[in-house]
């Protein structure tokens, strides 16, 4: 483990299976992960998929919450034991983007850092556009900000309505 903690904030999200079970278990695996402090949890939210080209009314619609995370990991490694965790629960990456999946956990922001390296881009490069993301989080953090775009408040406020 590294020295100290870091807050992070986790977004999970799940379309396929019981959702609601698969969202609960995977909070109780990260509180039980060594190094992993869970904070506070959102309120699970339902949205729609999205699709390459936006919002898909034929998808299964998501799940979404926003966890608060304290990690004694470093960025990556906190990264590695999330990913982890979705295949605990039946995720598999077969590399198509916006498939429909039991679990997706998103390292979303990691202290304050700001960073890209092949596998992990922090802040998480579309979270300051996403209404999955910042809704639930603005109800658990109200202060909230995303390095290098703002409060979460303000960002979410800028949204228009049927942004997903």
């Amino acid at each position: 483990m590294e020295s100290g903690w870091n807050r992070c904030v986790v977004a999970l999200g799940s379309n396929l299976g019981d959702r609601e079970d698969i969202a609960y278990q995977a909070a109780a695996d990260i509180a039980a992960t060594e190094g992993f402090h869970l904070v506070a949890a959102s309120s699970l939210h339902e949205t729609q998929a999205l699709g390459l080209d936006g919002p898909n009314p034929e998808a299964p619609r998501y799940l979404n919450q926003v966890l608060l995370v304290d990690s004694a990991w470093s960025a990556q490694k906190t990264l590695e034991h999330l990913l982890a965790i979705e295949t605990l629960h039946g995720r598999s990456r077969d590399g198509v983007t916006y498939a429909d999946r039991t679990l997706d956990l998103d390292l979303i922001t990691y202290g304050s850092d700001i960073f890209a390296t092949a596998d992990l881009t922090l802040p998480h490069p579309r979270a300051h556009e996403r209404r999955f993301v910042l809704e639930p989080w603005v109800e658990i953090d109200p202060e909230a900000e995303i390095p290098g775009h703002g409060r979460v408040s303000q960002l979410l406020a800028a949204l228009p309505v049927e942004t997903p």
